[in-house]
């Protein structure tokens, strides 16, 4: 039985992956997500519905669009399989279904920021104000056992300390070289961030995203691909900091406290 639900729970996510790919593509163009048929990316024609099942049709087409026959972005499948997996470890992990739901909402709008960002170098207002609206309202959640903060008043002074950490980056950056170093959508994710954990995984989350970040541009620094100044997608490495706060945060911290 737990292998049969396991499986569900996977092809559900694997369909919301379906549909993060929809707001993906759509949300930075600033299309309607919800009404209108999917569509080729390439060639702009209707998806037939057979063509359009999560993960399989991807394979049986081998990639391809079935009436222009160009490549299909690997990021349709990479986003959909990693949302059922995601599905997954969430329902094999918690047991309260408040807990469950509030996560697997958490990582949708988590996924579609990182590959929003990593394409587009932007993260919408829509998502990031998502973020902060649940992660207020996950104060009011009873048996509610997670690592987030539990207390409305250290959740509003974690999102203040996470939004003015980037804000004063990008201030004193710009005061010193006079060009834009950040985006405010970074900062709006800290604020999400800290709303969540509190202000004390700020630091945390900012040391380690800086690190991720420099250990995914110094090859091309080194190879003269980037310099200091080309744009970098910042969110992906704040989110992927975050959830490391969220599996190993207590632990980090109390080994630093030693």
């Amino acid at each position: 039985m737990i292998f049969l639900n396991s499986f569900l729970i996977f092809i559900l996510g694997a369909c919301f992956g379906s549909f993060l790919n929809v707001c993906i593509y759509r949300l930075p163009i600033n299309k309607q997500i919800i009404s209108g048929r999917s569509f080729c990316p390439r060639c702009k024609k209707y998806i037939n519905w057979f063509d359009n099942l999560p993960l399989i049709s991807f394979l049986f087409l081998n990639g391809k669009c079935r009436k222009c026959k160009k490549v299909i972005p690997l990021r349709y499948f990479i986003v959909e399989i990693t949302t059922g997996i995601i599905f997954l470890l969430i329902y094999l992990n918690y047991n309260d279904l408040s807990t469950i739901i509030f996560l697997s909402v958490l990582s949708l709008i988590y996924i579609i920021i990182i590959f929003i960002d990593l394409e587009n170098f932007i993260i919408p207002d829509s998502l990031n104000f998502s973020v902060m609206a649940i992660a207020l309202f996950k104060n009011f959640l009873p048996n509610f056992n997670t690592s987030f903060i539990h207390e409305i008043n250290q959740s509003i002074i974690g999102g203040m300390v996470g939004y003015l950490s980037i804000w004063l980056i990008i201030y004193l950056y710009k005061v010193i070289k006079k060009i834009e170093g950040m985006g405010l959508g970074d900062a709006k994710l800290m604020a999400g961030i800290g709303l969540l954990f509190g202000w004390q995984s700020v630091p945390f989350v900012l040391f380690v995203s800086a690190i991720l970040g420099l250990i995914f541009v110094l090859p091309s620094l080194l190879n003269k691909q980037k310099n200091m100044r080309s744009e970098i997608p910042f969110g992906p490495f704040i989110i992927a900091a975050c959830l490391i706060y969220f599996t190993y945060g207590d632990f980090l911290y109390s080994l630093i406290l030693v």
